[in-house]
């Protein structure tokens, strides 16, 4: 597998040829213009070292630096360097810090000594797996509910076994997923995540498995797939239940015989990675249903993690709005949520889950800006029927209620996205369906807000 670099620089001329340089030298490469778009490649590709400008669009200084810094291989980018921001950004977790223009040899040996000491560090991270798990930042808690999570967790740490995470909307299951990945003997390789939703059947095959030259109307070339691209480590199936019967048939022949065939090919070839399936939706009930295989789901069942609600877990919401402000705040100091606040969050029932929390606490702090601090009138209405909207999936009545504050156009679009998602279990499919777009539209609506 080729190592992978992504390019966050917002110079054009320079990214280009950083890519293609660094291209011909045999790595797999990625690009970004603003902070925005990094972060989505970050949560979707996982790419070995990461090249980050210190001044983007979007993001200034050391904000970007400070979320992946200790997450990921980061090679700092400067036009205007100094000892003192130098020695900043080691002490924030950079690998390096190199001014513009860069001398492309010097980068390629930047590069190679952080891959090489990533892999040294996963080494020793997949030794300790089976006794110690380090915490992913954004799966927080302490309550009785996380700690059974983690129990879990540390139990399917050491295996090698197929594990399905199960959970409502919004609980933070890919999250999950990425935390089985690092406590595994397979940490070292990548994780490669699977959209169930949002691949067209016809395409599914061929994205899942590969295709060889001349398999259907232009394939032009061999193309290896995702199971191929996750060799060595986990491949993570997202939204699992609403893959159709021919394809469930498929990846039934992967669990039971670890081999598969890219489209068109004769050749068997060797799925060398663990699978990790998610879904929101009641797989045994669906079985019974006959719309999903039950030699499939008892393959996929061997280990069930069951996400808790949030609302089985109130007492960790002070910690993760206390998260996502921090995240919020970038630069800056986060607004701090007065305790009174704080107790009307914990006492209502989240029926989207974290999502929904995340949503509300960044409504707040727009609203909050000037004050300099979140005080109940920042919340939504929750006695007005938030939980009763989505829970019944009922229209909202009371526009009032939605529209406390003088939301932006984007907040309110930025809800009701929310709304429709939670009301659909997720279904990407039905949202489109509501919102009169396409799919690809709905799943591009979604990714700009961060619903999942």
């Amino acid at each position: 597998m080729k190592p992978s670099v992504l390019v966050v620089e917002d110079d054009v001329v320079l990214n280009r040829m950083l890519v293609k340089a660094l291209g011909r030298a045999g790595y797999e490469m990625g690009s970004a213009l603003t902070w925005a778009d990094a972060r989505r490649q970050l949560d979707a590709q996982a790419p070995d070292v990461v090249l980050l400008d210190m001044n983007l669009p979007d993001a200034e200084d050391f904000g970007p630096l400070a979320e992946i810094g200790h997450e990921r291989p980061t090679v700092m980018l400067t036009a205007y360097g100094s000892i003192d921001h130098a020695v900043k950004a080691i002490r924030m977790g950079a690998v390096d810090y190199l001014v513009k223009p860069v001398n492309l040899d010097e980068l390629e040996l930047v590069i190679r000594r952080a891959l090489d000491a990533s892999r040294l560090s996963a080494g020793r991270a997949v030794e300790q797996a089976a006794s110690t798990i380090t915490r992913t930042p954004d799966l927080l808690g302490d309550s009785p509910a996380m700690g059974r999570l983690w129990e879990m967790l540390t139990a399917v740490a050491d295996s090698d076994v197929t594990v399905l995470v199960s959970g409502e909307s919004g609980v933070g299951k890919e999250l999950v997923a990425h935390a089985v990945h690092r406590a595994s003997p397979r940490a070292a390789e990548r994780i490669v995540a699977v959209d169930c939703c949002t691949l067209q059947e016809t395409l599914f095959e061929s994205e899942l498995f590969g295709h060889e030259r001349g398999a259907f109307t232009g394939a032009d070339r061999r193309k290896p797939g995702l199971i191929e691209a996750a060799a060595g480590g986990t491949l993570f199936l997202d939204e699992i239940g609403d893959i159709g019967a021919a394809l469930q048939a498929k990846l039934l022949r992967v669990l039971e015989t670890g081999r598969f065939r890219r489209v068109g090919g004769t050749a068997d070839l060797r799925a060398d990675v663990r699978i990790v399936a998610a879904t929101n939706r009641d797989l045994p009930r669906l079985v019974r249903e006959g719309q999903f295989r039950a030699d499939l789901y008892y393959r996929l069942s061997a280990f069930v993690i069951e996400v808790p609600p949030l609302r089985e877990r109130l007492d960790d919401i002070p910690r993760l709005v206390q998260h996502f402000a921090a995240r919020r705040a970038r630069n800056g100091a986060a607004l701090p949520f007065s305790e009174t606040t704080l107790q009307r969050m914990r006492a209502y029932g989240w029926p989207g889950n974290v999502r929904e929390l995340r949503n509300v606490v960044e409504r707040a702090l727009l609203l909050a800006a000037r004050e300099g601090r979140v005080e109940p009138r920042h919340l939504p209405d929750f006695s007005g029927g938030l939980e009763a909207e989505v829970s019944t999936g009922a229209v909202p009545a009371n526009l009032a209620a939605l529209l406390d504050g003088e939301p932006t156009l984007e907040a309110i679009e930025q809800h009701y996205l929310g709304h429709l998602l939670d009301k659909y279990d997720g279904n990407r499919r039905k949202v489109a369906d509501v919102l009169g777009v396409s799919e690809r539209t709905a799943y591009r609506m979604l990714d700009r807000y961060g619903l999942k």
